[in-house]
């Protein structure tokens, strides 16, 4: 056995310790990627700053930093080539304070990802304020320093007062190309308003050509908010029915399936974080068209952790990796989510003429 800055491993098992206690156990070597075969990486939500002004334990004298975040980028750079790393999407909580010191860290490793890798960012509840204030996020990553990017296309604005909700970047679109497919990418932030809808709604109804991805913060979880903390663990889960931000113009994930996402006839995906107490949920519905549309959520905890979204033309499929970066191992299991295929599936995807 050995032990090294914070991890234990072991010959069969890897176990991720906090506290002298298990949160992520696995093990088994990364696949070899298909032929033909491409990846989207996912960035679950990344709060695991620690330092001075830090939440609880993670709390020092030591300038701010996120050592999780780090990895995450320099395992996605390190493996680009060998994974054919096509696009980087991150669900949001890219921060766990809506303050400064946090965000110059963020910004200083999601930077990396800068002219090597198409991405997009997703505000999530803990990135704005409850109104849906914008500011620091916009100041980190505005629209114009994408402006630049050929695979950028639009964000969202509007001409109201109050430009730092949901304009300059903090609703995007991406778009990429990958085994001969196009696809749009849509980030959408937490508990995106109506107005921002309208916007999503013409953006994929102008890429008919392309196979829609979208990213939000808030899609599935626990069902309705909790009234105990054993709630948030033992709650019936799916697509969620409450809302964090913009009060009564937030949308809920329920909200943003009736008014939005099942109306789509090019959309495959829907990508979320938000619950490390669910931790990893999946649920397909069938939208007006009658194909099928999958929601994932994946929040391990704040941990150095990825979701490899390898897509395979040649066999209509999509694969789901969890892997643990600074572990090397696959996840197998974590404290709330005991069974390996809710962390490692695949899903059918057939390419559409």
């Amino acid at each position: 056995m050995k032990r090294t800055a914070g991890f234990v491993f072991l010959t069969a098992t890897v176990l991720t310790v906090r506290g002298g206690e298990p949160l992520i156990t696995g093990s088994g070597e990364l696949p070899a990627l298909p032929d033909g075969a491409f990846t989207l990486v996912v960035i679950p939500d990344t709060q695991h700053y620690t330092g001075r002004g830090c939440k609880g334990s993670l709390a020092s004298d030591e300038p701010v930093e996120n050592a999780h975040l780090a990895a995450q980028i320099e395992w996605i750079l390190a493996n680009r080539k060998r994974e054919n790393i096509v696009f980087v999407t991150h669900v949001g909580d890219i921060v766990e304070k809506n303050r400064p010191e946090e965000w110059a860290v963020a910004k200083q490793h999601l930077d990396r990802l800068r002219g090597v890798l198409p991405f997009g960012l997703t505000p999530g509840n803990h990135d704005l304020e409850g109104d849906g204030d914008a500011r620091l996020f916009q100041e980190h990553f505005p629209a114009e320093g994408f402006a630049g990017e050929s695979w950028y296309r639009s964000s969202y604005g509007h001409d109201r007062p109050d430009q730092q909700v949901s304009a300059d970047n903090v609703n995007s679109a991406q778009r990429f190309s990958a085994g001969g497919i196009e696809f749009l990418h849509l980030n959408l932030e937490c508990n995106a308003p109506d107005d921002v809808l309208v916007w999503a709604d013409s953006m994929m109804k102008a890429h008919p050509d392309c196979r829609v991805l979208v990213t939000t913060h808030m899609d599935l979880g626990i069902i309705d908010k909790p009234k105990s903390t054993a709630g948030y663990i033992e709650d019936p889960k799916g697509r969620m029915r409450w809302i964090k931000v913009h009060g009564s113009r937030g949308n809920s994930g329920e909200a943003l399936w009736e008014k939005l996402f099942r109306r789509q006839a090019n959309l495959d995906f829907i990508f979320c974080g938000d619950q490390s107490r669910v931790t990893a949920l999946r649920v397909d519905a069938t939208a007006d068209d009658g194909h099928v549309v999958t929601s994932l959520l994946s929040d391990y905890m704040s941990e150095p952790v990825l979701r490899l979204m390898r897509f395979n033309p040649d066999n209509h499929t999509m694969e789901a990796i969890t892997w643990h970066v600074t572990g090397g191992f696959l996840v197998e299991s974590t404290p709330y989510v005991k069974d390996r295929s809710r962390h490692q599936f695949e899903i059918d995807w057939p390419v559409r003429p």
